[in-house]
């Protein structure tokens, strides 16, 4: 017996979440490991996914990645949160942002007493009390820095980057700490006669390749979990209808805005994404409500600069793997599920899948308890977030349009129809264990597309009217006096990190 055995990690697929996975392995993983990836330039990518949310920089800050150096590389820039234009009305609009709603007061959370402060008839609109939400309405950005004793918040922030160059960033990093990159088109997968497990996966070319346990980073093909497995799919188009994308980068405009924009359409939405070289722009929509030639023409008609590429369509089913782990064989990314980009979700959803695969690596062959826990942990993460994005629609405010209607109607999932029915009764939201979406996030939406509780938590009365109007008239101004120290957006990056010539 070898001291090497079970140490052969090999990840099948690039992209974002091939190297990201090969990236964090290569960072923690000891001497005696082997990672190899396998990557074919004849299999394209699917590469839209360049909005993120705030523990993207978690990963990074722990794989040691300067932020500057990272934002040049890949033409990023800043998101404060997304604009969602036109989901709760036609000519109505909200901001999703990072960080806290307000500021809590005793016992309680801020939008109980912006709710009593609504109904005197007192209070200016939640994005008011919300710092980032400021900070995006003046289009202005800078990293803020808290003594413990602060009475702001903190102003959390993630990126808009281009995912391409960040698999190329990424991909340098890992191949500089012992990571082997084979290219080559995988044509056969073998599996162990008594196991079933996967021992080898062959290429084109006729190499071999074995290892001991697989990563999937295959993207929608699923070729180890789906495909040779067999691990079955469950399909969340009845709440999730949109099954077709269509992108296509434009040329930059200014201003260069620190905030994602999701625009709904007759039967989807749109999506905007601002970077340093270009915008990156998108159509979410029905297939059986638009054809793919309308949702082009609607997306291309809506740019506010000039294509760039012809216009890529992309077909995904919504819904998850039955299991993401099975025999010795780990999907992350598309490979495991795939939630429309709405929430800006799906590299988070790989940052977290790579942390468990960090949590029960195995330390020879793949126990049960552990696989049925990572399964476990993967199942809850991912059907919070869908229950979060279907909100969007199910709560959506655009009547006489079939699409529209038919969501507004729909029956939802029980955990967020308890959820919905809670808040409306009494602004209260109780998150559960570590779910992803935090109560501002909640609240947010909610409020945002016109779920408004009925009542509020009885603490809330204990001010007089004076008291109350004098608390939230504090947190605005104050939140306003911070945002404007702030510089401008565009010029804070051409600052700290403008983006040179794009190697090739």
């Amino acid at each position: 017996m070898t001291a090497d055995l079970h140490k052969r990690i090999v990840i099948v697929g690039g992209g974002t979440s091939g190297w990201m996975t090969a990236a964090a392995l290569a960072r923690f993983l000891e001497s005696g490991w082997s990672v190899t990836l396998i990557e074919s330039d004849e299999i394209g990518t699917i590469g839209v996914g360049e909005a993120t949310i705030p523990m993207i920089r978690n990963f990074n800050q722990t794989l040691g990645i300067d932020e500057a150096a990272f934002m040049a590389a890949t033409q990023g820039s800043y998101k404060l949160g997304i604009q969602f234009e036109g989901w709760g009305g036609f000519d109505q609009s909200y901001i999703h942002a990072f960080g806290l709603v307000g500021r809590g007061l005793g016992l309680l959370p801020f939008q109980h007493y912006w709710l009593r402060a609504r109904a005197e008839g007192s209070a200016g609109p939640l994005c008011d009390y919300v710092l980032n939400a400021q900070a995006a309405a003046e289009n202005r950005f800078a990293h803020v820095e808290r003594r413990s004793d602060s009475p702001l918040p903190p102003m959390p922030y993630a990126y808009h980057f281009d995912a391409a160059l960040y698999a190329r960033f990424l991909r340098r990093f890992a191949e500089d700490r012992a990571v082997v990159r084979r290219e080559g088109r995988i044509v056969e997968v073998l599996r162990h006669g008594e196991s079933g497990d996967v021992s080898a996966v062959k290429l084109a070319d006729g190499d071999m390749v074995e290892g001991d346990l697989f990563v999937d980073c295959s993207g929608f093909r699923s070729l180890l979990l789906g495909q040779t497995l067999g691990v079955g799919y469950q399909d969340w188009s009845a709440w999730l209808g949109c099954d077709r994308a269509v992108a296509v980068p434009s040329s930059r405009t200014d201003p260069l805005v620190p905030y994602t924009r999701s625009i709904a359409q007759r039967a989807g939405w749109r999506w905007r994404i601002p970077l340093q070289h270009r915008t990156g722009n998108g159509h979410v929509f029905c297939s059986a409500q638009m054809s793919e030639d309308e949702a082009t023409a609607i997306l291309l008609d809506g740019l506010d600069g000039e294509a760039q590429a012809e216009p890529r369509m992309i077909r995904f089913q919504s819904g998850r793997r039955d299991r993401f782990w099975d025999r010795n064989v780990v999907a992350i990314g598309l490979a495991s599920g795939f939630i429309e980009p709405l929430e800006s979700t799906a590299i988070h959803l790989v940052q977290t899948a790579i942390s468990r695969l960090l949590d029960f690596l195995p330390n020879g062959p793949v126990a049960d308890a552990d696989r049925d826990s990572f399964n476990r942990l993967a199942v809850f993460e991912i059907e919070k977030i869908r229950d979060f994005v279907i909100l969007h629609y199910a709560a959506n405010g655009r009547h006489g349009e079939p699409f529209w209607d038919a969501l507004r109607t729909m029956d939802v999932p029980e955990p967020l129809a308890q959820r919905i029915a809670m808040f409306r009764a009494s602004g209260r939201i109780v998150r559960e264990h570590d779910e992803l979406f935090d109560v501002p996030g909640w609240v947010q939406v909610m409020i945002g597309q016109g779920i408004m509780p009925e009542s509020w938590h009885p603490l809330a009365d204990q001010l007089d009217s004076s008291q109350l109007g004098g608390f939230l008239e504090t947190v605005k101004a104050a939140y306003a006096r911070d945002v404007a120290r702030m510089p401008n957006h565009s010029d804070y990056i051409a600052r700290f990190c403008p983006a040179g010539a794009i190697d090739g």
